[in-house]
This record gives C-alpha cells, sequence and structure tokens, in this order.
C-alpha cells in the first residue's frame, strides 16, 4: 500500500509544482513591473507634483505659453523672480536709503 500511495503524492506534488510555477513567476513579474513604473502624485503639496500654468506672450492678443514645473522647481522660480524685483527696487532708490541685507 505504501508503495502505491508514495508515487501518486509525489506524482501529485510534481503536478502541482509545475502548474503553479508559471502563476507564480507571472505574480512575480507584475509585481515587478508595478515597482518600476511611478506612482501617479496625487497630493498636491507634493515637491514632485508637476503644476501646468498658462503666460501670455507679450505682443500677442491671443497666444500664450503653457509651463509646466515641479512645486519645488515653482518655489525657486518664484524666489528668484522675487529677488530680482527686490534688487530692481532697491538700486531705483536714492543712495541715502539703500539697504543691504545682514
Amino acid at each position: 500500500m505504501k508503495r502505491l500511495v508514495q508515487p501518486l503524492v509525489t506524482g501529485a506534488f510534481a503536478v502541482v509544482a509545475l502548474t503553479a510555477s508559471p502563476a507564480i513567476a507571472a505574480k512575480k513579474d507584475a509585481v515587478e513591473n508595478q515597482s518600476k513604473e511611478p506612482k501617479k502624485i496625487v497630493d498636491r503639496r507634493d515637491p514632485n507634483y508637476v503644476r501646468c500654468r498658462s503666460e501670455p506672450i507679450i505682443g500677442s492678443l491671443a497666444r500664450k505659453r503653457r509651463i509646466c514645473m515641479t512645486n519645488e522647481e515653482w518655489a525657486e522660480y518664484n524666489e528668484i523672480g522675487s529677488r530680482n524685483s527686490r534688487e530692481f527696487v532697491e538700486d531705483s532708490q536714492p543712495g541715502f536709503l539703500k539697504t543691504t541685507p545682514d
């Protein structure tokens, strides 16, 4: 009886192993593909979230230029613009009122 049951059990395990391995491999490939694809960022406050803005083109009534940057790049863009405008205002003031940052 043992001699009849042992080959049947071994054969059953072999069949399960052979049929399950492609399914396991497919699941493993799917998990690897998901980890390679970047996830879409939905939090608007995330530094890597991309925002787009349309700016008018000077000299045209209808044309607009679309600019897309991440939140981090927009913050740097605004800081540079503020710094340039502050320098312009300070340079146009009379000499005795000119302030210098400490």
